[in-house]
């Protein structure tokens, strides 16, 4: 192999700022493939386009399947799946909630409990009819929405990551807004190891709780200080429980997730962000191949077994 070059590129796309850091003979060139894939990625799973491929299952919500590619068709069934587990707080049925409540964008409101009480029964995920074999997706109700935004980050950061290997890259860190993946050796470090820092919830955006050592794993943070509403002297997070449609009210800041695939991350900050912080630990605890962190609103710093920190 030639020469190993570092390269780093950002974009500000999907709603948050995406660092792409790759060692490569030609990172350039490495760099602008993948950034092509992001821009097929966000309008593959878009909730927020109406043009995007998603959005045309929505728009036909009630009237006909749609055949759709079998990367979204993937990533529909596996969040379905997820979402019809017991006591799951991840629902990819929630998209008419959210679309109400529209937190992080600037026609945000708070809708009243009539409003949501009128939505919820759009919401059911065991009415996302899928097909296998023809690929289709039909949405039974009519006003029924799909929104992926709890999956697509973490499903998109493992696809640039196998992309990288493909292409041969020496290593490669995908950051997606929080959402991050690392491949091959940190060029930084004797170890190898790449360091991440977990973002104090109570602090600015550089001041850290703990430092995460991660070789060939994903680290994916979920926290109520993201993505807000400010009404008046009252607070309103992004996290929607999709039982009641309203944010979700427990103790817990924020739910970090270590594990090999960034979806799985995914998946987990999201199913389990609704309970308590003990409750999570516990779930977490149970779960193979997977270790998290949960800081509580009083800035406690608890986490599993087999999460190391340095």
């Amino acid at each position: 192999m030639n020469q190993v070059i570092e390269e780093t590129k950002i974009w500000q796309m999907m709603g948050t700022t995406i660092t792409l850091q790759v060692g490569h003979e030609e990172p350039s060139r490495l760099l602008a493939e993948l950034g092509e894939w992001l821009h097929v990625y966000e309008h593959r799973f878009s909730a927020h386009d109406a043009t995007s491929e998603l959005m045309a299952i929505n728009q036909a919500a009630g009237r006909q399947a749609v055949i759709v590619h079998p990367e979204l068709f993937e990533l529909i069934k596996l969040g379905k799946a997820h979402s019809c587990a017991r006591n799951s707080y991840l629902n990819i049925a929630i998209g008419p909630v959210v679309q109400k409540w529209h937190i992080g964008f600037e026609d945000a409101l708070v809708p009243t409990k009539a409003e949501i009480t009128e939505l919820l029964p759009l919401t059911d995920p065991h009415q996302i009819q899928l097909d296998e074999k023809m690929k289709t997706v039909f949405l039974t109700k009519p006003g029924m929405m799909i929104d992926l935004g709890a999956l697509a980050k973490g499903y998109i950061a493992d696809k640039l990551i196998t992309h990288c290997r493909e292409r041969n890259a020496a290593f490669a860190l995908v950051n997606l807004g929080g959402n991050i993946v690392v491949f091959g050796e940190s060029p930084r470090r004797s170890d190898g190891a790449w360091r991440i820092g977990l973002r104090n919830p109570k602090g600015s955006r550089e001041e850290s709780l703990a430092v995460v050592k991660l070789s060939n794993q994903s680290l994916v943070t979920s926290g109520i200080y993201e993505r807000y509403l400010q009404n008046g002297s009252s607070v309103y997070h992004h996290i929607i429980d999709p039982k009641t449609g309203f944010p979700v009210k427990n103790d817990v800041a924020s739910l970090t997730i270590l594990s090999d695939s960034s979806v799985d991350g995914e998946i987990w900050t999201t199913r389990l962000f609704g309970a308590s912080s003990l409750e999570v630990l516990k779930a977490l605890e149970e779960q193979p191949g997977i270790e998290g962190a949960v800081v509580t609103k009083e800035n406690q710093f608890l986490y599993t077994k087999g999460f190391e920190k340095i």
